[in-house]
């Protein structure tokens, strides 16, 4: 288990020494928080992304750890959020880049004030993610039968348009409880860069390199719908930019890292319901993004529900292993 991690423990130790020696205890304090934060609302994303990974070639697996940490780090959780407040404010390109670093407080202030934006998005790209598996007729395993192989869903499944006639009938009570044409680009935008990344393959040869690219771009998409939520979340704990960058960073190291363990240790075919909880985990925060568009929700809530599903998707794994060996 270790050779799958040293790597993450070794940037977490370099992050924590440079958060002491120019921040103090508060800092390496916080960047603890941060990682912790990152790792268990995103827990269940490791869970999907060892599902997309074991289709993929060893070379795109080892360049989801290579490449995928610097857009992790620097793309998602730094350059998106701030091209996203440049978007949304009266501010140049240049003067968001300037207050992100000179002015934190007031950068947060104005991240938050796009914030709907980005959960109409990543709550819509997650919904599609949830219906893909809810709704694929190629399912052998149910966990929760009378939900997922009820008489309704297996007919719904039959559809092969299902997931968009879903998608659209919720982004149509978005349009219209919102009044905002913003937050309905941004929400059929999830749903365009779902369909997008899923049909436009079809397009190209099925070879390992097909395989590899969209299915890179599929993960970094899944991130990025996932770590945005988090990004403002963050702002919660720190002002600081770079401690934040510091925290998320490193916490998305260690998700990649379980998710190149859960491959490596075949743990998705070890445990059988784990992924069905990692999909029911996606489905409530998909859920929980639309309704922060109007509430504020705790991630301390968002983090406990979506390991719930995991944690009890784990241990009905167990008993159902130790049943079918009885």
């Amino acid at each position: 288990m270790i050779k799958h991690f040293w790597g993450s423990y070794l940037v977490l130790a370099v992050a924590l020494a440079i958060a002491w020696i120019f921040w103090g205890f508060s800092g390496l304090y916080t960047v603890m928080l941060l990682v912790l934060l990152e790792v268990s609302l995103s827990f269940d994303n490791a869970v999907v992304n060892a599902k997309v990974l074991m289709g993929m070639d060893p070379i795109w697996q080892r360049r989801f750890i290579l490449w995928g940490i610097p857009i992790a780090v620097f793309g998602i959780r730094f350059i998106i959020p701030v091209v996203l407040v440049w978007a949304v404010s009266d501010m140049s390109l240049y003067n968001t880049f300037y207050f992100a670093f000179s002015d934190p407080k007031q950068y947060a202030e104005e991240l938050k004030g796009g914030e709907d934006l980005i959960f109409a998005f990543g709550g819509a790209f997650l919904l599609m993610v949830a219906q893909s598996f809810y709704f694929d007729n190629s399912r052998k395993v149910f966990w929760i039968g009378f939900w997922e192989h009820n008489l309704l869903v297996r007919k719904a499944s039959e559809i092969a348009t299902i997931t968009l006639i879903n998608s659209t009938l919720v982004g149509i009570a978005i349009l219209y409880w919102t009044d905002s044409v913003a937050a309905g680009i941004a929400y059929f935008s999830g749903v365009l860069a779902f369909e997008v990344i899923h049909k436009v393959d079809n397009l190209f040869p099925h070879d390992a390199a097909r395989v590899g690219v969209f299915g890179f771009i599929y993960l970094e998409v899944l991130d990025a719908s996932f770590s945005l939520d988090g990004v403002i979340g963050a702002f919660a704990l720190s002002e600081n930019i770079f401690v934040i960058m510091l925290g998320l960073g490193v916490g998305a190291l260690f998700v990649r890292s379980l998710t190149i363990f859960f491959v490596k240790r075949g743990t998705l075919a070890k445990y059988r319901y784990l992924e069905h909880g990692a999909y029911y985990a996606i489905f409530a925060l998909s859920l929980i993004m639309f309704v922060k568009i109007f509430w504020h929700v705790s991630e301390i809530i968002t983090g406990t529900i979506s390991a719930a599903f995991i944690l009890l998707a784990f241990f009905h794994s167990l008993i159902a292993n130790r049943r079918h060996l009885a």
